[in-house]
């Protein structure tokens, strides 16, 4: 699997674990305010244009201007599945 396809996996999951917490309307909202992020309407990212990297930390810091520090905490367990990857750590 290359580079952008575990990107684009980690994002849907990260943007699952926003529904649970906030509402699948809020955490896909809130996701397709990221520009460059392609969100279906199950939640699942189906693009990404331009820098991956840069498209997570835009995604994480709508969801952490929403909810601060829980989303931080909510999130540690989905990063630990993609250590090789920048940003998740």
């Amino acid at each position: 699997m290359d580079q952008k396809e575990q990107y684009k996996l980690l994002l849907s999951e990260i943007i699952a674990k926003q529904a649970i917490i906030l509402g699948p309307q809020i955490a896909i909202l809130k996701a397709r305010n990221v520009i460059g992020l392609k969100v279906a309407d199950d939640g699942k990212v189906v693009d990404i244009a331009g820098e991956a990297q840069e498209t997570l930390e835009k995604l994480i810091d709508e969801y952490v201007n929403l909810s601060g520090q829980i989303v931080k905490n909510a999130l540690t367990s989905v990063f630990a599945k993609y250590p090789e990857l920048k940003g998740s750590q």
